[in-house]
């Protein structure tokens, strides 16, 4: 009884230290600017904290991760779950591979455990020594440099690779000679949200670029125009020829792809995410000096998605939502693309088609039924040829394969099977593991389940709940609830480091698969956007309600966590139901739902959320956007915000702002915390300073929930 009241009074006295030490924050200037939105005006105090370069806002940042640190440093089992998440981290992770042309090399990134970076390796037979040919630790030894796209030319011989400053999504492109080892002096500058894809004679590569931003707002600038260029291989960028753009559509996204066979090149453009145009070109021309071929028109009316699979010379495999909103693939004649001629290979099912590929002249269909993943062959006249084995429930990421080739590569895990590649050979029919891990994680004590719950409105949703076998359901384990709900993204098992060493330490993972996203279609989707992102809400105070009246955990124990349009969800959902939850992490979120399309790539999601230059839609933004309702004088869940230096997608202003009216507003002892991270993005950290944001995250999240 004396050793469990001195532990309980050295808890009490580490949990007011830390109370009193996030109680003081530095101070956040509030000045009287008001926005006027169709006759509402709308108090913008924080508003100067989006200039970047203001020596005010470096200094509150620099102040805040001071106290930050100070409260992190004093979680008593910090450093015991960072040795372990390390551990646990430490493992040889590979990549699905790709195999450029017919017979050729493989390549593919290979990490070897705590690698910064996962260089890209060559494996010249399927079973032979792979040998490394860019490491991106070599380039940058300090991770500040990322390595953020390759692309290896048909033949093998050079590889087109991206370098992106701090893990900018700008990214200048450069060639290797992987004969010599050595770089080409060609250097592509101002790509952005594109991969190089090289025509079959290996002379150059298409890629898509923005204008250069003006100087000094390289990483807020809005992004307008982007437009397809072509580099031959030798010259400088300013002589690459454009070959398609928009000019009378400014915000959509525009790309291209050459076709396996070299005869197409393939250019999707779109504003949505659910509907796109697409034109073609055939590039049996000539392409050098200059590209004559004529962009041709192939689905100009923006009616649904189009997605091209693959093609068998003058044929393409297309998969659209066009008459099947839960997708289906079409046979189209480039010579006659008109939708009376169109053959459907594969009919619409009664679960997504999630994606495709041709391998060794079969199609590979991905379903996801219920959020897990069903690979299955079609024949290219539509006959069943059967499933491909799958290693268990969980989910396939990423279908690598070539017509002309009788193989599929592909990823697969679960939340407690860690990601392995696996081969699928069309002629044997076996699957066989490609370098799979080994992982310090024994999985056998636990169990992942599937529940469905219904949502304010009777919906029923879905969710996977990760825990001990056996758990006693008596409302006292520290939880996490996880989920995105946005972007017709899919949310499906997965396998992390950080989740298993949370579960070896007693906590339970919940992640719910909310509408907005694509599990069950383009419906799906839709009853989660604009004016119903309220749905999005509603789902996952609903997950938590289920979690606490199973007795999974309770108010005390429970946590939210989300990042990007998940960190979103979580600000908006602590805003409305502080009283639901214990601890919130809301990652990178799109926190000014009012003035979020004035920066970088945010006008690209005005058809996911709406717009405030709308009147319509500015009443609807209002109402859930996180930042403006924050209310004075609540008790807020403890609250750790993350952003970075270099995120050039959701803007660190977003998340100095909601720190500051939280941490004013704030009405308990509960701390609310920003971390801003340098030399890092929105999608990029090097492995270190993962681990170390992981642990704050998690450590931070497990101390607020009660883990001891």
């Amino acid at each position: 009884m004396l050793r469990t009241a001195r532990i309980t009074l050295s808890f009490l006295t580490v949990s007011a230290g830390l109370a009193a030490q996030a109680s003081t924050y530095p101070a956040a200037r509030r000045d009287t600017t008001v926005d006027v939105y169709f006759g509402t005006k709308v108090p913008a105090p924080y508003q100067w904290m989006e200039d970047q370069a203001s020596p005010e806002v470096s200094a509150w940042v620099d102040s805040e991760n001071v106290v930050t640190y100070r409260y992190l440093d004093g979680i008593p089992f910090r450093t015991a779950f960072k040795d372990r998440l390390t551990t646990l981290w430490n493992h040889e992770r590979v990549d699905v591979p790709v195999r450029p042309g017919r017979g050729g090399p493989l390549f593919f990134d290979k990490n070897s455990g705590l690698q910064s970076q996962s260089p890209v390796y060559l494996q010249a037979r399927l079973t032979g020594g792979a040998k490394p040919v860019l490491d991106p630790n070599v380039l940058s030894p300090d991770g500040s440099l990322a390595l953020s796209t390759w692309t290896p030319s048909p033949d093998g011989r050079h590889l087109a690779y991206g370098l992106s400053p701090g893990g900018s999504d700008w990214r200048e492109l450069h060639v290797r000679d992987l004969v010599t080892g050595q770089d080409l002096p060609d250097t592509v500058h101002w790509a952005k949200f594109s991969d190089a894809s090289w025509t079959n004679d290996g002379k150059g590569f298409f890629y898509s670029r923005y204008p250069a931003p003006p100087p000094g707002q390289v990483l807020t600038a809005a992004s307008s125009y982007q437009k397809v260029y072509y580099h031959v291989l030798g010259t400088p960028d300013s002589t690459d020829r454009m070959i398609f753009g928009l000019t009378d559509r400014p915000d959509w996204y525009v790309g291209g792809g050459v076709t396996e066979d070299g005869r197409y090149l393939i250019i999707s453009a779109s504003h949505t995410t659910d509907a796109n145009v697409v034109y073609y070109a055939d590039l049996r021309n000539p392409l050098h000096p200059d590209i004559a071929a004529p962009v041709k028109p192939l689905f100009s009316a923006n009616d649904a998605l189009y997605g091209l699979v693959g093609n068998h010379g003058d044929t393409a495999f297309i998969q659209t939502t066009n008459g099947a909103p839960k997708q289906r693939i079409i046979a189209v004649r480039f010579s006659a693309p008109d939708s009376a001629h169109w053959r459907v290979v594969v009919p619409e099912g009664a679960s997504p088609i999630e994606a495709a590929a041709l391998a060794g002249g079969r199609l590979v269909v991905q379903d996801l039924v219920d959020v897990k993943s069903r690979l299955r062959l079609v024949s290219t006249s539509g006959r069943a040829l059967g499933d491909i084995p799958l290693p268990g429930i969980g989910a396939v990421e990423g279908l690598s394969a070539r017509s002309d080739t009788p193989e599929l590569f592909f990823g697969f895990s679960s939340f407690l099977r860690p990601y392995t590649v696996y081969r699928f050979d069309l002629i044997t029919r076996k699957v066989t593991a490609f370098q799979p891990p080994h992982v310090a994680f024994d999985a056998r004590g636990y169990e992942t389940r599937q529940v469905f719950y219904a949502s304010k409105d009777g919906t029923r949703v879905p969710m996977f709940i990760t825990a001990k076998k056996g758990l006693v359901l008596d409302g006292s384990h520290p939880t996490v609830l996880y989920a995105y709900g946005g972007f017709d993204v899919n949310v499906t098992p997965g396998y992390s480091s950080v989740v298993a060493a949370w579960l070896e330490r007693g906590g339970v993972y919940a992640v719910p698969n909310l509408r907005g996203g694509a599990e069950y279609g383009e419906a799906w989707h839709h009853a989660g956007m604009l004016e119903k992102k309220q749905n999005v809400f509603d789902d996952f105070i609903a997950a938590a309600e289920y979690l606490i009246t199973q007795g999974y955990t309770s108010s005390a124990h429970l946590a939210i966590h989300g990042y990007s349009n998940g960190g979103l969800l979580v600000g908006a959902v602590e805003d409305q139901r502080p009283d639901l939850f214990a601890a919130a992490y809301p990652g990178a979120g799109v926190m000014d739902m009012l003035r979020y399309q004035k920066f970088t790539a945010g006008v690209g999601w005005v058809p996911e959320f709406g717009s405030s230059d709308d009147s319509t839609q500015f009443s609807y933004l209002i109402k859930y956007s996180p930042l403006h309702n924050v209310r004075a004088g609540t008790c807020y869940p403890a609250t750790i915000i993350t952003t970075a230096d270099h995120d050039d997608r959701v803007v660190p202003s977003h998340s100095y702002k909601f720190a500051a009216a939280l941490q004013a507003a704030q009405a308990c002892a509960r701390p609310t915390l920003i971390r801003v991270e340098t030399q890092t993005s929105h999608g990029y950290m090097p492995t270190a300073k993962q681990i170390d944001e992981l642990v704050d995250v998690w450590t931070f999240t497990g101390w607020n929930t009660g883990m001891r």
